[in-house]
Formats: structure tokens, C-alpha cells, sequence
């Protein structure tokens, strides 16, 4: 999204000679989207970018996928996955479990108390929703402060650090674009002008980004970075030793870098009758796309039934993680804060017996969940199998 940002000192002029105090020359990176042929931002270095002292091989976790067969809807608990004792070890990192998955997508859930290290993926884009907690989340481009109901959008290759406040505990949904068409999640297009401006149907807009306001140095030698790429047996990771602190940016401009969207900044688009999903979008990626159902005024038609109708996904699987409320559409499931339902492509699902003809009459829906739709089949994470209630696929059946 072309949405233009100066931050510390530059030249006046791209591409030309730009001095420290001592006559060196900062060092200019540039950091672009598809080939020098979208977005961008340069940024200037008192150490060289490319520079490493040593390397060896880093494992990312236990990133392997099983196909959901039977084909079942599914019910996940997400909190089963971790205790206090391992979510105060933690990090928002490498304490990550992933979930469920595909090419084109992977959706993961942490729950961490430690700063984690060093890391940047250079598979692709990262849009981690904060289901719960606060902290700083430090950047090459510079700090961001993140709080409950944050989204932080990390671009492809942004090496960066996840410090949660003080004695506290930070819950992460983290969304991972895997690198098929280019890794990238941005707003939709069809909210954004030809240029790159948030139209005025979009539900959001550009006050409502943000991103960071200064430089943060950092000063420091053989410092350890984690990253995550491709390999030709799916993905592997490195663990690097550079000379110098990557945070040695000491101004960038351009149109690429990290920022934060707060659900509450959300506006819902609402009808006399009930709206379909795209109507609460909030970004896309190659092969998917985030909705986030917020707290709303609800369908206002005199006959209108609140809750959804059946439907059958024939181009997607739909996975809707519950953050807060009350889900009328699944009361008596023990669907709650935390859960996830996976309903796969090729499968009608809807509300549950009894939804439809208790939600006539009400004004207004309290909850709050964010759903991922992929258009190839997600096959089952670690964390998945480790959470299915076993017996959701049943609560349809009277």
C-alpha cells in the first residue's frame, strides 16, 4: 500500500552520498516488493546490511502438515496448548505452534512471557493479531508499541524483536503468508484507489496506520538473527552472527514497513438484512483473505434473521478464531474465547439448531473473531491435532 513515510535523517536526493559526522559514508539499502516493480523504502545503515561473521543451521519448529481426513469440520481449543509455566518461557517467536496450514498460508498461536530473539522471515509477509497483552515490537525501521486487538503487519525480510511488557503474557494468532505469489498481505484492492489511497468505503483508513515515528539504534557486535526462508525440502531456517546491531538505521523513507491496525478502528458495514463476509474484510494475501467480525449493529429488516444462513464453501476452507463475546451462531458447541472452527471447503455449515430462531429481534451482536479464508485446503499443524475436540462435526445433528 503506497502510503508515504520520512522518518530520522536522509538525503536530499535517493542515491547519492550521504555522510556521517566523521566523512564515512551511511550505508543505503533498499527494501522492495517484486523485483524493484512495487513497494519500497531505503534505509541508512552505519554498518553494512549484507555483513555476516558465521552461520549455521536453525530449526524453525515442527512445521509439518496432515490432511484433514476425514474431511470434518473441527473444533480447536487454543489455550489448551499452553500452561502458565510455558507461556512465561516462551517467546512470540520460536514458541509459536502451528496450527493448520497450506501452501499459500500458515496460521500459528503463542502464548509468550520472554522477549524473543532476533528473527526475520524471509518467506513472507506477517500479520500477527494480539488476542491479548501489550509489549514493543522493535524493527529495523524503528519501535512499535502493540496493545490487546492489535494487528502488527511485519513486511517479508523485517528483522525485528517481540519484547512483552513486564510480567506480562502476550497471546498471538500470527498469519503467515507462505511466498506463492510474492508472500505479500496488504488492504484489499478494491478498498484502495488506483495510487494506493484507502478509499471512502473502505472501513478503515490511513489514520488509523501506524507505523514507527523514529529511528531505534542500537549499538552492539556479533549479534545473532534468526531467519526463517526456503529450502528445497519446504522451509528451514538459519541462525546468523552479524558484526553489527541490525538496528543501525539512522533515517529510511518510502512506502514499505511495518505498522499496527487496532480492531476497535474497524468500522462494520451493516444492512437491513444480513451482509455476507466480504463486507468485513480487513486484508488479502495471495490465496486468502482476513475478515475481523466486530462488536455491530445487526440487520434491521422487520423479518431479518441475524445469525447466517447455511452456506456451503465451495472455493475455501473457513477458519474463524473466537477473541471475545458472544457467538450466536454456535451457542451450546463450547465454542468460546480462544477456540477456532475449521469448516473445509465442499462442507455446508451454519448456525447451530435453534440460532436462527433465537437471534429474531436482537439489535446488536457482541463478539468479536477473526476468520481466514484460503482458497486451497488446509491441512492439520501439531497444534491443530493436539486441540480438536474430537465432536464438533456432530453439533448439527439434533
Amino acid at each position: 500500500m503506497a502510503y508515504y513515510r520520512s522518518i530520522g535523517t536522509i538525503p536530499p536526493k535517493r542515491h547519492t552520498q550521504f555522510r556521517r559526522e566523521d566523512g564515512e559514508l551511511y550505508y543505503e539499502e533498499l527494501v522492495g516488493e517484486e523485483g524493484f516493480s512495487s513497494d519500497s523504502s531505503l534505509l541508512y545503515h552505519r554498518g553494512i546490511p549484507s555483513a555476516i561473521t558465521s552461520a549455521e543451521p536453525w530449526e524453525p519448529g515442527d512445521l509439518g502438515l496432515v490432511p484433514n481426513a476425514p474431511l470434518l469440520p473441527r473444533h480447536l481449543r487454543l489455550h489448551e496448548l499452553f500452561d502458565g509455566a510455558a507461556s512465561a518461557a516462551s517467546d512470540v517467536v520460536t514458541g509459536r505452534r502451528l496450527v493448520l496450514g497450506n501452501a499459500d498460508v500458515r496460521i500459528s498461536y503463542v502464548a509468550a512471557g520472554a522477549p524473543s530473539p532476533l528473527y526475520r522471515n524471509a518467506i513472507g509477509d506477517e500479520c500477527v493479531f494480539i488476542e491479548n497483552g501489550s509489549g514493543t515490537v522493535e524493527t529495523v525501521f524503528g519501535a512499535l508499541s502493540f496493545r490487546t486487538g492489535d494487528y502488527v503487519l511485519m513486511p517479508r525480510a523485517t528483522t525485528h524483536r517481540w519484547l512483552p511488557a513486564e510480567g506480562t503474557t502476550v497471546r498471538a494468532y500470527v498469519i503467515e503468508a507462505c511466498g506463492g505469489g510474492g508472500g505479500h498481505i496488504a488492504p484489499p484492492k478494491r478498498y484502495l484507489s488506483r495510487y494506493g489511497q484507502l478509499l471512502e468505503h473502505a472501513p478503515f483508513c490511513e489514520r488509523d496506520l501506524h507505523g514507527p515515528a523514529e529511528p531505534l539504534l542500537r549499538e552492539g557486535a556479533d549479534v545473532e538473527v534468526l531467519v526463517k526462508h526456503r529450502a528445497a525440502s519446504g522451509v528451514s531456517g538459519t541462525r546468523y552472527v552479524v558484526p553489527t546491531h541490525p538496528f543501525d538505521v539512522v533515517g529510511w523513507d518510502g512506502c514499505l514497513y511495518p505498522y499496527t491496525f487496532n480492531v476497535e478502528d474497524f468500522e462494520p458495514i451493516t444492512g437491513r438484512i444480513h451482509q455476507p463476509p466480504p463486507v468485513h474484510q480487513v486484508f488479502e494475501g495471495q490465496n486468502f483473505v482476513i475478515c475481523n467480525f466486530v462488536p455491530r449493529k445487526v440487520d434491521y429488516h422487520p423479518l431479518s434473521i441475524p445469525v447466517p444462513y447455511y452456506h456451503s464453501n465451495v472455493d475455501s476452507d473457513e477458519v474463524m478464531f473466537y477473541v471475545a463475546g458472544d457467538y450466536e451462531a454456535r451457542k451450546g458447541t463450547g465454542i468460546g474465547p480462544g477456540s477456532i472452527s475449521l469448516h473445509p471447503g465442499g462442507h455446508a455449515h451454519g448456525p447451530q439448531p435453534g440460532a436462527m430462531e433465537g437471534s429474531i429481534g436482537l439489535e446488536r451482536f457482541d463478539e468479536l473473531a477473526v476468520m481466514v479464508d484460503t482458497f486451497a485446503p488446509l491441512q492439520l499443524g501439531e497444534g491443530a491435532r493436539a486441540t480438536d475436540d474430537g465432536v464438533y462435526y456432530r453439533s448439527w445433528s439434533r
